[in-house]
């Protein structure tokens, strides 16, 4: 029955998510830590992941439009899940299709929110980074104290930590 297959599907992309959810977490500590080696490995993981999700996805639009063909509408509409389920009168049936539609959906949620913090994780990092180099190679963006603009020498600057010329 397509139903049936459309449904393990779905739980095969909830499968799929709750891998990329424990990845994201990983992530996470990877980024705290400037674990960089962690990072990369958790990267390239998750790039095979999402070829399996977009796999999935796929086979899930398939079993839609074989579902759809066993109800006897011969269409090609990609209709979400919630409308899927409109099609279907069997309760239990009906139930268990919306009950694997939300599972899959809080597992995106929570994964959503965890990429939501890695990235701000990583924009901190990047913005940590910048101001060091800014510290380090004296970059004028700001003068830290007021010195008045007669007084100063157009010739002199002061050095940052590191001589640029080495």
């Amino acid at each position: 029955m397509s139903l049936n297959r459309l449904v393990n599907v779905l739980d095969q992309l909830d499968l799929y998510h709750n891998q990329m959810l424990d990845l994201g977490q990983a992530k996470k500590t990877s980024i705290i830590n400037n674990d960089i080696d962690t990072l990369i490995r958790i990267l390239n993981q998750e790039s095979k992941l999402i070829k399996s999700i977009e796999q999935a996805d796929e086979e899930r639009i398939q079993a839609s439009y074989s579902f759809l063909n066993e109800r006897g509408i011969k269409s090609q509409l990609n209709l979400t899940v919630s409308e899927l389920a409109r099609l279907i009168f069997d309760i239990e049936e009906k139930q268990t299709l919306l009950d694997t539609q939300s599972r899959l959906k809080s597992t995106l949620d929570q994964l959503k929110q965890v990429n939501i913090l890695n990235q701000q994780l990583l924009e901190q990092s990047l913005e940590f980074i910048e101001f060091s180099l800014d510290v380090m190679l004296d970059k004028p963006n700001q003068d830290i104290t007021y010195q008045h603009p007669a007084a100063q020498s157009y010739g002199m600057r002061q050095k940052g930590l590191f001589d640029r010329r080495g």
